[in-house]
């Protein structure tokens, strides 16, 4: 598997991989008017197209054969997203996703390794994520990988007020899973 940076020609690529995985990850759980409302306001293909040109982002997709297996963003930080968080340089997991066929399939595991690895590239000391408090399967992925909850913020997805967990983990020591 390769995981590679997004290049200028796969942001359409890159935005309906987004669009994919999110709907195919959350739209079994929520209301199918809140979720086309999020896709149609705030998940839209053009931002999505747009975010890998703003500071600080940074795109990469897995691949095996030419295929896409996932995709995810990490954003660097210098100053302190939440008062919860470390208010220390960090890097953020914004996304981290793979297709339905290729969960469990050590997707995820290789673009995590990737993610510290990279954070590590920024010499920062701490990673830092959100995640939906109902998303079991991947809390427990993320603690595997040494996260602690340390606080929560609200995501509004469509009309519904949700609660994302805000996970840290510390850089010391990596675990390889």
């Amino acid at each position: 598997m390769d995981i590679l940076a997004v290049t200028n020609e796969q942001k359409g690529l890159l935005a309906d991989l987004s669009r994919q995985t999110f709907v195919d990850t959350f739209a079994s759980y929520n209301k199918p008017e809140d979720m086309q409302l999020f896709l149609d306001k705030q998940f839209t293909r053009d931002q999505l197209m747009a975010e890998p040109d703003e500071p600080d982002n940074y795109f990469f997709i897995a691949w095996e054969d030419g295929v896409p297996l996932g995709y995810m963003r990490l954003r660097f930080w210098q100053t302190q997203a939440y008062s919860c968080l470390p208010s220390v340089p960090t890097v953020e997991i914004t996304r981290l996703y793979a297709i339905q066929a290729a969960i469990g399939k050590g997707v995820g595991k290789a673009m995590m390794q990737f993610a510290l690895d990279f954070a590590r590239s920024k010499t920062v000391k701490q990673v830092w994520l959100g995640v939906w408090e109902h998303n079991e399967r991947a809390i427990r992925f993320y603690q595997k990988w040494g996260f602690e909850r340390k606080g929560d913020h609200p995501f509004l997805l469509g009309t519904d007020s949700q609660t994302d967990w805000l996970m840290v983990k510390e850089l010391g020591d990596l675990v390889k899973i």
